[in-house]
């Protein structure tokens, strides 16, 4: 079938969408973007889902990625060391490797006290009061390694395992290995608010690489009406079924000819899109959840960076709820010392201001994410993460900073089959070095993956001549983690 709408066209000539769009420029893009609008009954079969099995029984069907952008100091939160008490204002007494700035000052203790948590006993600082009341919930991990020091790149590495863009997100890989349990959302979500921003590095952070571009993260803003960009209707919904039919015939039209698979994931993704416009507006509304509810997350409080963060937690609990597979929630800067906006976590300067204004900010919200989702029998599912992309030296910076650490740090894990109230590995003395099971971002996407039911290895999407995967060619399942 040929087109003869235009008077220069060759008779037998196909039109496709990219060669109309070409000739009619400005009037008919509008109509493409309406394409973002489109209609289950309409569309194709969307590639991130159904539901995928999993190459075995999984212990965790959903993420709730934590990420503390500009790295958290594990001294003074899941790692403390009296040593640095004893050794206070004294020189490190072993060699220091460049640092992001080399601006060292001596050795430095934690403004905040420490002692044994919960039953298990894990040793906290009071930096984290309300989370440290989960300690039988949380698996420790005291010996994280990264390659890397600095913010763009350690995001990277520990969002893809790899430290540079380009490739997909763990996000997007757990939608790739298995699809998605609700075909009305996608199955990576991305949760802002307070006006909180990308990690340095930006969003290729959350993108989906060489996968399929269904699997890319949709961002959520979710103290905003709309809360995705272009998600509210401005037509009938009639009128978008219709301009969706023929967007559609011209996009199947070029996708036999051009035979990209891509232009199919756009498709999907077009599809989502219209039906999102229902589900985002319910899924953002949280009038319906109790006063006790509201009040466990702090959505009570005075602090607007706790009011915000307390929502994104909320609403992620609200995602899963409905089949999402993987949601990353995004911290704000708040209160003085506080890093910049895509890193506020990053104190080289006041970090008794700095980490204490950015720990009130999550630790209730967390604790009460923790909380709630244990008590609806959920968290055996879910597994929550906190991390991030390094730790901090135990040495100052200017006095009253630290500065960056990747060669030992820490993070958590709960829920969805990992061990609570367990700690694995260690740092030496002064929390510098990794000396007991030191581990890597490769190793903790090897477990998660594990704990989905996925092996990491089988895991791979074959790109530019080789099957790349998540973990690259490395990492291990921690195995002394899992329940």
């Amino acid at each position: 079938m040929s087109f003869s709408i235009f008077p220069h066209s060759r008779p037998s000539a196909i039109l496709t969408r990219r060669e109309m769009l070409r000739r009619t420029s400005l009037g008919f893009g509008s109509l493409a973007l309406s394409a973002l609008l489109s209609e289950k009954a309409f569309g194709a079969t969307n590639l991130a889902g159904p539901s995928r099995a999993p190459h075995f029984k999984p212990r965790a069907k959903h993420i709730i990625f934590c990420y503390m952008s500009g790295g958290v100091s594990h001294v003074d939160s899941f790692d403390p060391k009296p040593e640095l008490k004893k050794r206070h204002g004294q020189g490190m007494p072993v060699p220091v490797k460049p640092t992001m700035f080399n601006d060292n000052g001596n050795i430095m203790a934690s403004p905040w006290e420490s002692r044994p948590r919960g039953q298990s006993g894990i040793e906290m600082t009071d930096l984290f009061p309300h989370i440290a009341e989960m300690a039988d919930d949380l698996a420790v991990i005291r010996s994280m390694t990264t390659k890397v020091n600095e913010h763009a790149q350690g995001s990277y590495m520990m969002h893809t395992g790899f430290p540079f863009a380009g490739h997909p997100s763990a996000g997007a890989w757990t939608g790739y290995g298995l699809g998605s349990e609700n075909e009305n959302l996608p199955s990576f979500v991305v949760l802002q608010s307070g006006g909180a921003q990308v990690p340095h590095g930006g969003v290729g952070m959350f993108s989906s690489g060489y996968l399929p571009a269904e699997h890319q993260a949709s961002i959520l803003q979710v103290d905003r009406n709309p809360a995705l960009a272009n998600i509210k209707p401005g037509e009938s919904d009639g009128l978008q079924k219709r301009r969706l039919s023929f967007i559609r015939d011209l996009d199947s039209r070029f996708s036999a000819a051009a035979r990209e698979p891509q232009i199919e994931a756009a498709i999907s993704n077009y599809e989502t899109a219209y039906r999102m416009q229902t589900a985002v507006p319910e899924l953002c509304d949280i009038t319906g959840e109790s006063e006790a509810t509201k009040k466990l997350y702090g959505l009570d409080s005075t602090d607007k960076a706790v009011v915000a963060y307390a929502k994104q937690c909320l609403v992620a609990r609200r995602l899963i709820e409905r089949g999402v597979r993987f949601v990353e929630l995004s911290c704000i800067t708040a209160g003085l010392g506080a890093g910049g906006a895509g890193n506020p976590w990053d104190q080289h300067g006041q970090i008794k201001e700095g980490h204490g204004a950015m720990a009130r900010q999550v630790d209730q919200p967390i604790a009460g994410l923790l909380k709630d989702l244990k008590a609806r029998g959920l968290l055996k599912d879910t597994l929550v993460i906190f991390t991030g992309e390094f730790g901090r030296t135990p040495f100052s910076q200017g006095g009253s900073g630290r500065d960056h650490n990747p060669f030992g740090f820490s993070m958590w894990m709960a829920g969805g089959g990992v061990k609570g109230g367990s700690v694995y590995g260690a740092t030496d003395d002064l929390g510098y070095y990794a000396v007991q099971d030191p581990c890597t971002t490769y190793d903790l996407w090897a477990t998660v993956l594990h704990l989905l039911g996925l092996d990491h290895e089988r895991l791979t999407f074959r790109f530019g001549g080789r099957d790349f995967r998540l973990t690259d060619v490395h990492g291990q399942v921690l195995k002394a983690v899992l329940a």
